[in-house]
């Protein structure tokens, strides 16, 4: 037996977290993206190529926030990741403005949404 106690190689645990984080944003956008892609999917298909008259699409301003919100919401997540990607050392700063980015544009919509109703 030897005498000298091998020390454990640490590997940097901040790599496979970056790891982690990109891959639950990318999996966040691909679900906005889904149910963008979903919701417009159904209402082509149904609405427009099969003309089914029971089943009722409206196209009004709950709608068109709907699309609007799941849309760019897919597109700031992959956005976001991206950027993560390329700049590992930021990725605090990208990610609490991406939050402040998504509250403020949760809170346009839902104002904007408000005032068109009212």
């Amino acid at each position: 037996m030897s005498k000298i106690k091998k020390k454990p190689v640490e590997r940097p645990s901040s790599l496979s977290e970056d790891i982690k984080l990109i891959k639950m944003i990318e999996f966040s956008g691909w679900i906005f993206l889904l149910a963008f892609v979903g919701y417009f999917g159904a209402w082509a298909v149904l609405d427009i190529l099969l003309k089914i008259s029971f089943i009722d699409f409206k196209r009004d301003e709950v709608t068109f926030a709907y699309l609007v919100f799941t849309g760019t919401s897919a597109a700031f997540c992959f956005g976001l990741s991206t950027k993560i990607k390329n700049n590992k050392e930021r990725k605090k700063e990208f990610f609490l403005d991406w939050l402040l980015g998504e509250f403020l544009f949760c809170m346009f919509a839902i104002f904007a949404l408000s005032a068109y109703q009212w």
